[in-house]
């Protein structure tokens, strides 16, 4: 067995092809909203929809057709994928409200002082229908796989 065997993985292939679906599909969408071409959504977080749902949620599905719906292996992956969505609406969204606060405040403070301070990343989260929609890609993608 050779250590590239593992891209034969249908479950594994399901998973980065609903990633990388997710993240086109950010670049589609802020380009027809914006009217401009933003390749940095292709690697970041945050937006619609959300690809770590359909990231997880994929692998989650995937995992459900080839074992189970019943399996121990399915049951591990739902409450991964759970626990990812959950982090990703809540926590990760908070820290992102934090952040864009905290920008605000440090610039009131540098401008003031006529200095330059780096932002910090606001856009970390999601909404809960930025997950919904990452969730159902994923099912599409984790079934059709």
């Amino acid at each position: 067995m050779k250590w590239f065997d593992v891209l034969d993985n249908r479950v594994l292939q399901a998973a980065l092809f609903a990633w990388l679906i997710a993240q086109c599909l950010k670049v589609i969408l802020v380009f027809w909203k914006e009217k401009r071409l933003d390749w940095s959504r292709m690697l970041g977080s945050g937006g619609m929809p959300s690809a770590h749902s359909a990231f997880v949620v994929a692998m989650a599905a995937s995992v459900g057709k080839y074992t189970g719906l019943s399996s121990v292996s399915f049951a591990i992956a739902a409450v991964v994928a759970c626990v990812v969505m959950y982090d990703a609406a809540n926590v990760r969204w908070e820290a992102g409200k934090q952040a864009e606060l905290l920008n605000r405040i440090v610039m009131d403070i540098y401008r003031d002082n006529h200095l330059d301070q780096e932002k910090l990343k606001e856009l970390l989260g999601h909404t809960p229908v930025e997950v919904a929609a990452g969730a159902l890609l994923g099912i599409a993608v984790g079934v059709c796989v």
